[in-house]
């Protein structure tokens, strides 16, 4: 199953490209949200290698994952992926400099099932293919939204 969208940010791409890997505001925020959240890595390292150990509730089941950072070419893109639960997840964002101040991100995100199990929530969220894109596509824009207004505050 296949998501993506595209956001165009008022932000320079070196800026946007921060953002994206500000790992820690987004580890705080997960946890605010109840995920546990556990890096397996240093702090300070380089990007590629990053990994966290994360569990969260879906559906009413408890689900737990295995994130890494698999590849980085800044300040254009970063891949990230996912395995847990019989299912992978690609993570893939884009960053192209539309301008000095503009930037479009593109956001991709491939689920592979690799149970039987996953294949059946997979179908299942495959009925709920629209409702689940338009939500994809607003939390993108949200994220967008945010962090163009938290990057042009004047200092």
């Amino acid at each position: 199953m296949h998501f993506e969208t595209k956001e165009d940010i008022d932000s320079p791409i070196g800026d946007m490209f921060a953002a994206i890997t500000d790992f820690e505001t987004f580890e705080r925020s997960a946890i605010r949200r109840g995920v546990e959240v556990q890096r397996l890595s240093e702090p300070g390292e380089t990007l590629v290698g990053l990994s966290w150990d994360v569990a969260f509730l879906f559906r009413g089941t408890q689900r737990k994952m295995a994130l890494k950072v698999v590849s980085s070419d800044a300040p254009n893109s970063i891949s990230l992926l996912a395995e847990g639960n019989g299912m992978t997840a690609d993570m893939q964002v884009d960053l192209v400099a539309l301008s000095p101040r503009r930037t479009r991100m593109t956001v991709r995100i491939d689920l592979k099932p690799k149970t039987l199990a996953a294949r059946l929530l997979v179908q299942s969220l495959k009925l709920a293919r629209n409702k689940i894109n338009r939500k994809f596509r607003l939390r993108v824009a949200d994220f967008a939204r945010m962090t163009e207004g938290r990057l042009n505050q004047p200092a």
